[in-house]
């Protein structure tokens, strides 16, 4: 299997390096607000789309540009080829191809690859990795037991209005250091023990459910704001450690 995920990532990422950095035609998914998508986050789902067609014919497709296929199959693939795509319209390197695999609905294997830095998230059941330049080495989350001590990351604080803001500045003034952007690599920053805990809401299953069995198979724990899976999207918070989370959860639940 982890053959067939960076031949993923290899394909996805030869796709989306076309565009990045040239400023490619952006539109507006939203009539309120900015949801932008590009060519590339296009043409880069149709082919992982086809990869997972061809190989694997019975499986369901959950894609964020191309819609849903089979979704009642045990195994189903969940695709966000361009997880970020203001920073990659911005020219920023913060952004990833995020692949997810379910199993009967529980998220089981996910991959988050950022094609102009060459690192490769993996987890496929027994443990998580990071492959850089040739390299395949296990990661693990932090340590960190006190939210004093921590780092957390959110992708931006707009994403926070009304009673979340408030919930969200809570855990923000609680923690030594809040930092904003870099969507997915923030995940994959806490499964490789870099950050301590990603805060965030409103996300879509595509979103997350790549990254929850990077980060929980570093040791981590992904749910959303009351405790419940996170699968589904929706309020998520991603933690180092179980201690971590529970504190983090006191004051957003």
């Amino acid at each position: 299997m982890q053959a067939f995920f960076l031949e993923i990532a290899d394909a996805c990422g030869q796709e989306t390096l076309r565009y990045f950095r040239q400023r490619p035609d952006v539109t507006n998914k939203e009539d309120a607000g900015f949801d932008p998508v590009t060519e590339a986050d296009k043409n880069a789902e149709a082919i992982i789309r086809q990869l997972i067609t061809e190989r694997f014919p019975g499986h369901g497709i959950i894609g964020e540009e191309h819609g849903d296929e089979n979704t009642q199959a045990h195994y189903c693939w969940v695709i966000d080829p361009i997880d970020g795509t203001r920073a990659f319209i911005s020219g920023l390197p913060s952004w990833g191809c995020l692949i997810g695999l379910k199993a009967g609905g529980l998220p089981v294997a996910g991959m988050m690859h950022q094609p102009f830095t060459g690192e490769t998230y993996l987890a496929l059941g027994n443990g998580s990795s990071l492959i850089h330049k040739g390299i395949n080495g296990r990661i693990a989350t932090s340590s960190t037991q006190k939210l004093s001590d921590s780092i957390l990351m959110a992708t931006a604080p707009e994403l926070f209005a009304g009673e979340r803001h408030a919930r969200f500045s809570a855990v923000s003034k609680a923690v030594r250091l809040t930092r904003y952007g870099f969507d997915c690599y923030g995940y994959a920053m806490v499964a490789a023990g870099n950050i301590d805990l990603v805060v965030e809401c409103g996300l879509k299953p595509f979103d997350i459910v790549p990254l929850i069995p990077i980060i929980e198979q570093a040791g981590g724990l992904v749910t959303t704001w009351d405790g419940g899976p996170a699968a589904d999207g929706g309020d998520i918070v991603a933690a180092a450690n179980p201690e971590l989370h529970k504190q983090a959860l006191a004051l957003l639940a």
